[in-house]
């Protein structure tokens, strides 16, 4: 592991006026611009060059901010660290800096985690600016408690369900098929638990999702209720669309730190379905061309 850089500025005895900072960056040892620029303003700089490096300074020392990208050193490593620090040191402020302009109103909803989200480049002064701000008048910490993809999928399953029902009604080649809304939607709550089940459970590679007895149950009723391969994927992909509007729905409850693991168990989960939907959709589609010809070879037979 890296040895952090600690970079002061003034002398020891007055060190402890020095307000901490956590920087954490890629390119290390070498000394960036904006570490010299904290330095030089009269900071003491730590920094960090991997996750795991900067979870154990987060538990071990105490720091009055974090600064870090979002996706540094990985995709969405940013959060992980935010969400971090605000469990172990609430009071600490918090800065997410991106180079993605469209991400700050998207992202707005996550702004009670961070207390500042930045968008690059901008002046160095500017970001100093903006820290001693903070650090000057922070803003009330409002912990929440936020929880796993799992749990929040759980709890909106019902409200999942029934976008997923509007949704299908507004396809002509779907309501085509006169059924009842429980006959449309009752293999739904089988299909999000076993979604909820894996993400409960140690990971698996992608492709190693299990047998699911209801995504089986489900293309023999719809082989018997008339549907085609076709409205199988149609109603499977409104199903994702509908899981994943509901979880941005969510954003400020979710916890970060597995949240893009879990998006992608949960696509290979709901695909998982469907293909063995589909497999069983065909095996019952030629079970029943069998015992069609068999009537006819009869027939011919006895003729």
């Amino acid at each position: 592991m890296t040895t952090p850089i600690v970079s002061k500025s003034l002398p020891k005895d007055q060190a402890a006026a020095v307000e901490s900072i956590l920087l954490v960056q890629t390119r290390v040892p070498e000394i960036t611009s904006l570490h010299r620029a904290l330095r030089d303003t009269g900071f003491e700089v730590v920094v960090a060059s991997t996750v795991r490096e900067a979870l154990g300074l987060i538990v071990s020392d105490k720091f009055s901010a974090l600064i870090c990208n979002l996706h540094a050193p990985a995709p969405g490593d940013g959060f992980t660290l935010i969400n971090a620090m605000r469990h172990a040191q609430p009071h600490a402020v918090t800065m997410i800096l991106t180079d993605y302009p469209a991400l700050k109103e998207s992202l707005v909803a996550l702004l009670p985690i961070a207390d500042e989200l930045v968008v690059t480049p901008v002046p160095l002064t500017e970001i100093i600016a903006l820290l001693k701000d903070r650090l000057k008048t922070p803003r009330p910490k409002r912990l929440k408690v936020l929880q796993p993809v799992a749990t929040i999928l759980e709890r909106n399953a019902k409200q999942t369900i029934s976008d997923w029902l509007v949704r299908v009604n507004a396809v002509k080649d779907l309501v085509d098929q006169p059924l009842s809304d429980e006959g449309r939607t009752g293999h739904l709550p089988r299909l999000l638990q076993e979604v909820i089940k894996r993400l409960r459970t140690p990971r698996l590679d992608e492709g190693d999702a299990a047998t699911s007895l209801a995504a089986i149950s489900h293309g023999k009723v719809r082989r018997e209720q008339g549907y085609t391969a076709a409205m199988l994927v149609t109603e499977s992909r409104i199903l994702q669309v509908c899981i994943f509007k509901m979880l941005r729905n969510n954003l400020g409850s979710l916890d970060w730190t597995m949240v893009l693991t879990d998006v992608m168990t949960i696509a290979d989960e709901v695909d998982s379905q469907l293909a063995q939907t589909t497999a069983s959709f065909s095996r019952e589609k030629l079970k029943r061309k069998k015992r069609t010809a068999k009537p006819e070879r009869d027939l011919l037979t006895a003729c």
